[in-house]
Order: C-alpha cells, then structure tokens, then sequence
C-alpha cells in the first residue's frame, strides 16, 4: 500500500543519474572554420586553429530497409552433366520477403509495446517506408508464440521447483466473454496462461499448484487454498488496504495499530536481512504477542452477531469481524515474510504482472479469438522472462523466430 512520503520533488539524494557522457571516438566529426576576427575583421583562413571547443551531438542516422539479394549457385558437373544449386539460408523462403528482424520488431511492437495492428503498419511505413500487413504481423507472432514453447516449458518447471512464487489472476475479455488471466511469477520468471474459469479449474490447467510444494503468495483467493501441499503467504498490501478502511469507515483504532504493527515487523526483516537470514525467537515472540493483543483487542470491540429466532442461515457479519477472523486464522500465511525472509511482504510481483496485460487490453482492446489470446500469452511471459534476466529484448525476439529462444535456468531472484 503506497502512503505519502516525505521526500521532496525531484531527483533524490544519492540518486545515481544518467547524464550523457562524450565519447572518445565519435562516428563523425564536423569542423565549424573561424574565418574572420569578430573584432577587427580580418581574415583568419590561412591561420591554423590553437585548440577547439567540442560539443557531441547524439542522433539516431537516416532509417532505412537494407534489401539483401541471396543468389544461389547453379552449377552443371563436367563429369557426369548434372544440373547443382546451392542451398539458400534456412530463413529464406521466399522470392520476395521480409526478414527476422522485421519480423522480431512486429512481434516486440505489438507484444510488449501493446500497439494495435493497425499502427504497427503506421510505425514501418513512418520509420521505414514499408508497410507489412497486418496479416504478416500476425503470422509472426504466430511464429514466434511456436517457437517460445520449450522456453516456456522451461519457466513453467522452474517455477514449480522454485522456492517462493506469486500468484494472481485478473478478468479479462476474449471472443466477447469474460475469461481469466492467470500468471506465476518470480523476479525472474513469468508464466501466463488464459481460461474461461477463475478458481481451481484453471489453476489445475495451468499446470503449477499441483505440483507445487514450496510457498504460494496470494490474495487469499479461496481457490487457493486447496493446494494442501504448498506453504501459504497473504498478500499484506491488500490487509493494509482493507484494515484502512476498517479504521476510516468504523473508526476501531486496532485497526491502524495493526497496520503499524505490520509495518514495524516489515521495517525490522528489511534491516535485519542486511546482515543476517532471520529473526532471534525474542523478536519474532514479541511481534506475535502485539499481533494477538490488537486483534484480542478488536474481536472485544467486534463480537459474533446474534441470530434471530427462526431466521436459518449464517448470521452476517461485520467487515471488521469478517476481517479480524481472517487474519486471526491466517496469522502464520499473514505473517510468512517474518518466518522467511525469502517470502515478500506483498503480492506486488504477481500485480505487477498482471497489470501489463491489463494496460495491453486498455490500449490494443480485447481478444478476437482465444488462439489470439494464447499466442499473446505465451509471447508476454517469454519476453517477460528475458526482460527480467537482463537479456536484450529484440535480439531475444528475433533468437526465437530463427528456432533458438533464450531459455532460462537459474533465474534472477530465484
């Protein structure tokens, strides 16, 4: 949960900047003549320079499409007659074609850019002075969608053998109906997939919980909880979220001591994980003590509701009831990131991830198709992965349509 900081506007002290820095050998160099005195006038033609002053100008030079003509061999044996042609390259299979890097900057333009069809054809034929169609574009991504797949077989199996892993998912709209985007991510790997339903069918689909016995951060998402074997951890960003509005709608004062006392525990692993891999006992019991005193404190203030005579049915609760029963019997999945400093505070990696998708259909609209759908998802979470691991994007994009994707190991953050 983002609060109002203190710092000023503007860079921030200590902050490493990116000034632009001359460089030694510059691609060219213009000289500026001095050919008169500015102030007598005399000529200075024929006088050599005592020294310059230089300034560097950084620019991108005139684009254009190279065309590169492949001409194969064709050679008659003296011997026995025979007619022999040479092999073109592997990638080139047309008369007239366009080439990988073309085809690498389509899939980059609409898969992580998120530009609509129709101005990726205006980007080329404004940059380039081509326009490919949209039906080029689409078949790259097809292409490259195909051949990302052992690299997402890869992070899919990296994820179920990791440590700690996010989980999120959020509605999104294919063939006009509401589906659901489903992503497992790490600060080194991502994995999507797309699915009609949002609870434990999908996530059977996806093919990652079921096999999963490491820690699962969630929202609390009940579907959730039907993996038995994994270790649970709560997202706390939505507890802050919810236990302010808790003290600004009802005014119970546990709840903003609650929130501060998951933000002291937050601050303490923060520096402790400096210099060491966990809590002393001390510590930890004193932290669970103030945890169990507030929400002792707000059950007093929130008692069960009494049932009517002859009503059936559960009594409804008050959010703040509701909410101080869940974090009182999730105490331990609450406060994971105190046991294990591997474990997040939040769930912020996973909503991170599934809020790019989101921003794709804000600004390139909804899935036409749910092939549409999987294609992009498998593109997204493959360049997702090179993003995080630190790899150049486009020459990783243009890696996979040659057949040869960037396929991940041990992941950053893993």
């Amino acid at each position: 949960m983002r609060l109002p900081g203190n710092k000023k506007n503007g860079g921030q002290e200590g902050h490493v900047g990116r000034t632009l820095e001359p460089v030694e050998e510059p691609d060219h160099i213009e000289v500026h003549v001095a050919d008169r005195c500015t102030v007598c006038g005399a000529t200075l033609e024929d006088v050599e320079a005592d020294d310059y002053q230089k300034r560097q100008v950084f620019d991108i030079p005139p684009v254009k499409i190279e065309v590169t003509e492949h001409q194969a061999e064709i050679k008659t044996c003296p011997h026995c007659n025979a007619r022999n042609m040479a092999q073109f390259p592997p990638d080139v299979t047309a008369s007239v074609q366009y080439g990988s890097r073309i085809r690498a900057m389509a899939v980059y333009q609409t898969n992580y850019q998120f530009v609509p069809l129709e101005r990726v054809g205006d980007f080329f034929e404004d940059i380039y002075g081509h326009r490919p169609t949209e039906a080029f574009t689409l078949e790259a991504n097809a292409r490259c969608a195909e051949n990302v797949k052992p690299a997402n077989d890869a992070i899919k199996e990296l994820l179920i053998n990791a440590h700690v892993v996010n989980f999120d998912e959020t509605g999104l709209r294919v063939e006009g109906k509401l589906n659901w985007l489903h992503v497992a991510s790490t600060p080194g790997l991502t994995y999507y997939i797309v699915h009609p339903k949002r609870g434990k069918e999908a996530m059977d689909a996806m093919g990652i919980l079921a096999e999963f016995d490491g820690v699962a951060m969630h929202d609390h998402w009940m579907p959730y909880f039907n993996y038995t074997d994994v270790i649970h951890a709560l997202c706390n960003a939505h507890h802050l979220r919810d236990l302010t509005f808790v003290h600004e709608q009802y005014e119970q004062d546990w709840a903003e001591e609650l929130s501060q006392c998951l933000l002291d525990i937050k601050k303490e692993v923060d520096q402790a994980r400096l210099y060491k891999d966990e809590l002393d006992s001390d510590t930890i019991k004193e932290f669970e003590d103030r945890f169990d005193k507030i929400i002792e404190g707000g059950l007093e203030l929130n008692p069960p509701p009494q049932k009517e005579p002859g009503k059936r049915g559960r009594v409804k609760q008050s959010p703040p009831k509701n909410l101080l029963d869940r974090l009182k019997g999730h105490k331990r999945k609450v406060l994971a990131f105190m046991y294990d400093f591997d474990v997040p505070f939040d769930n912020n990696q996973a909503e991170r991830d599934v809020r790019m998708m989101k921003l794709r259909q804000k600004i390139s609209g909804t899935f036409r198709t749910a092939i549409g759908a999987d294609v992009f998802c498998g593109i997204r979470g493959y360049i997702s992965t090179v993003r995080k691991n630190g790899c150049r994007m486009l020459d990783a994009i243009q890696d996979a349509l040659r057949g040869d994707p960037f396929i991940p190991s041990g992941c950053v953050g893993e």
